[in-house]
């Protein structure tokens, strides 16, 4: 029996997820070959940041504090998409069939994690703007407490949000056979399946893009400009050169994420060519959350030192215990 019944668009018993299922089997699974050690080496990146600014007393500072939770919210970014994607480059032709309730998950899952990320950005331009430019109220400002308030208020508000958008998105009539052309449910795939008046649904998504990308990159903007201009006008050159490593790592992984997600979501529906989406959704998803942890672990001395330091416990546990045993 057709799930999709010509006279009846509301109830879908089915999406499915097309990825680059029309492509040639050869061609898929080269994808499948280079993806997945570039999706390995980022949950290892992430979760080394993370377990290092979690192990590491010398990291246990509000910077750290933000750059861990961001790779935590990286790390489930990538398990909630990747894994799928890959399996879709080894899967037949025809797609992946999925259940709505499974595509209103994915879909609300991808939003909420990434408007988190995108106000955590903002969170740690906060961060940064208070260190230096109010050092003598730093300590006094950036508490626990209001990091830990910064967190819940960037999670609590990326999926406030996707709850929101993902729910009104679902209340539409959908038709042309359920067929997602993307490698995910995402937001506007999904929207240009839906047979209704799409006015609200539209509108919604303009307003989430205010939010998560228009105002926390305008917030990222302001504060870093009023940091480099303090950078250059007080200090020595050894303090500016460290002050200036460590807000080019930020900057340079917000100018990456908003960019990505300009170009995926700040244009109108009309516009789009769902086949070049999916060429940049292999970017967006597989490439920049590898590169964070590269640029931030490159760039920052501390986290080279606190990965050296368990690198050589590591060695001389290993070489104790080498030794305990020819003893033996």
């Amino acid at each position: 029996m057709s799930c999709w019944p010509e006279s009846n668009w509301t109830a879908p018993c089915e999406f499915i997820i097309l990825g680059f299922s029309g492509w040639p089997p050869g061609l898929r699974a080269l994808l499948f070959a280079l993806l997945l050690p570039l999706y390995l080496a980022t949950l290892a990146g992430n979760l080394l940041i993370l377990g290092l600014a979690l192990a590491t007393p010398a990291l246990q500072t509000p910077m750290y504090f933000f750059l861990g939770a961001l790779s935590a919210v990286e790390v489930a970014y990538t398990l909630v998409l990747t894994p799928r994607m890959l399996a879709g480059f080894l899967l037949p032709p025809g797609g992946q069939a999925v259940a709505p309730s499974t595509c209103a998950a994915q879909m609300g899952l991808f939003v909420a994690l990434g408007g988190s990320e995108c106000l955590l950005l903002a969170a740690m331009a906060l961060d940064r703007y208070l260190a230096i430019c109010r050092p003598l109220y730093y300590p006094q400002l950036m508490t626990t407490g209001l990091c830990w308030g910064l967190l819940a208020a960037c999670c609590t508000g990326g999926s406030l949000l996707a709850l929101g958008l993902t729910a009104v998105i679902f209340q539409l009539p959908f038709c042309q056979g359920g067929l997602v052309n993307h490698v995910f449910c995402d937001v506007p795939a999904v929207l240009l399946l839906a047979c209704g008046d799409r006015t609200l649904q539209e509108h919604a998504l303009l307003v989430a893009c205010l939010l998560l990308l228009v105002l926390p990159l305008a917030l990222i903007l302001l504060s870093y400009t009023r940091v480099l201009l303090v950078i250059l006008g007080v200090g020595d050159s050894a303090g500016r050169r460290k002050a200036f490593h460590t807000v080019a790592s930020h900057l340079t992984v917000a100018v990456l994420h908003y960019g990505c997600a300009t170009a995926m979501y700040a244009r109108p529906l009309g516009s789009r060519s769902l086949e070049e989406d999916k060429l940049v959704s292999l970017i967006y998803i597989n490439l920049t959350p590898l590169l964070y942890p590269a640029i931030y672990t490159l760039r920052n001395r501390d986290l080279q030192g606190a990965l050296q330091r368990v690198v050589a416990g590591v060695d001389s546990r290993a070489s104790g215990t080498g030794q305990q045993a020819q003893v033996t």
